[in-house]
C-alpha cells in the first residue's frame, strides 16, 4: 500500500490519494455491487433533483460479509488521518455508497460538500475508482482547492481522500459507465 500526498506544507492538504488498498478481485466484487445501483440518488438525502445528480446508487451496510471492506477503508483513514489530518474520528457514521454513473443517464453529480442531511458530522469523504478508465469517457472527479480544480487521476483501485467539506463534483459520463465506492468517516462536530 502506498499513499501519495498533494504538494502543501505545514497545513493539512486538501486531498491525498491512496494506492493498492483493494485487489483486482476486491475490486470485481466491489464493482459488481455498485452495478447493481437501482435507487435513484437524492440531493442531501432529501429530494430528487436530476438536474444537479444523475446517478444510480445502492448501500453496503456493516455486516460480517462485507466487514473486510469496512476495516481496509478504516484502516486507510486512520492512516491518513494521523498522517495529515489530525480530526476527532470516530468511524463510519453511515453505510457505504456504491454509485453507477451511466451515459445512458449523463450521469453527474454538480459542485457539492459531503454535509450530509441530519446524520453525524462527516470529517473525511473517501471515493474509491472501481472502473477500469477505458470503460468510460467524462466522469471526471474534480476537487476544487483553489480557482482551477484538481482532476482526480482515473485509475481502477485509485482512493481519493479529502475532508468532507471540500466542493468537489463529478463531470457528465459521456460513454460507458464509472462505478464508485463512497464512504464518510465522522466524528463530533467541529469546535
Amino acid at each position: 500500500m502506498q499513499h501519495v500526498l498533494a504538494p502543501y506544507s505545514r497545513k493539512p492538504p486538501p486531498f491525498a490519494w491512496w494506492d493498492g488498498a483493494f485487489t483486482n478481485e476486491e475490486l470485481d466484487w466491489l464493482q459488481k455491487k455498485a452495478k447493481e445501483a437501482t435507487q435513484d440518488a437524492l440531493v442531501c438525502g432529501t429530494k430528487l433533483d436530476k438536474e444537479h445528480r444523475r446517478t444510480k446508487l445502492n448501500w453496503l451496510y456493516s455486516c460480517e460479509e462485507n466487514k473486510w471492506v469496512y476495516e481496509r477503508l478504516s484502516d486507510v483513514a486512520a492512516r491518513l488521518n494521523a498522517d495529515y489530518y489530525g480530526f476527532d474520528l470516530t468511524g463510519f457514521g453511515e453505510a457505504l455508497q456504491m454509485t453507477n454513473y451511466s451515459s445512458e443517464d449523463q450521469g453527474e453529480y454538480k459542485w457539492h460538500q459531503d454535509s450530509g442531511s441530519n446524520g453525524p458530522c462527516r470529517k473525511l469523504s473517501l471515493v474509491l475508482q472501481l472502473s477500469d478508465p477505458q470503460d468510460y469517457e467524462g466522469g471526471n472527479l474534480e476537487i476544487l482547492t483553489s480557482i482551477h480544480p484538481k482532476v482526480a487521476e482515473k485509475k481502477r483501485g485509485l482512493l481519493a481522500v479529502f475532508p468532507s467539506w471540500t466542493l468537489h463534483q463529478v463531470t457528465p459520463v459521456i460513454s460507458g459507465s464509472r462505478q464508485t465506492l463512497v464512504a464518510w468517516i465522522s466524528g463530533p462536530d467541529f469546535k
